[in-house]
């Protein structure tokens, strides 16, 4: 298996890719607009994953980088999936300097909560404290 090289320079990042993924194949950000791509990643801690220089996989963390992150929009490319890459994206993730110390790093899931629980995330503590806006469909609107 070739190891993922894993970085966070925004400069290196496939955003045509990524808007693509995300706008089409995602089950989470269907229709998705490109400007919004765009800004979520100017404002955001990105992590691209990168086979033989072509990106193939992409993490972003929304954080203050003091007390709080959410990990959201993290994929591998469908022909790259069971090579054990977005466990070496979420390795690196995890371990960035900026994300030590968070009292709470959140994400959702509905179909990698297997892989999640491996790295320590579960179901939150206290869930009755949680609330959410939630507009699933807001980008078909």
């Amino acid at each position: 298996m070739t190891s993922l090289k894993i970085s966070t320079d925004r400069t290196e990042l496939d955003v045509p890719m990524i808007y693509r993924f995300l706008s089409e194949q995602s089950s989470w950000a269907v229709g998705i607009p490109r400007r919004v791509v765009e800004r979520a990643i100017e404002n955001s801690l990105c992590f691209g994953g990168y086979i033989d220089g072509r990106q193939v996989a992409f993490a972003r963390v929304v954080t203050d980088f003091a007390t709080f992150g959410n990990l959201v929009d993290m994929f591998v490319l469908p022909e790259y999936r069971g090579h054990g890459y977005a466990a070496e994206l979420l390795t690196a993730v995890l371990a960035h300097p900026s994300l030590q110390g968070l009292r709470r790093l959140t994400l959702a899931t509905s179909g990698a909560a297997g892989l999640y629980e491996k790295f320590g995330f579960g179901a939150p503590q206290r869930p009755d404290t949680l609330m959410e806006r939630y507009f699933p469909n807001i980008y078909l609107s």
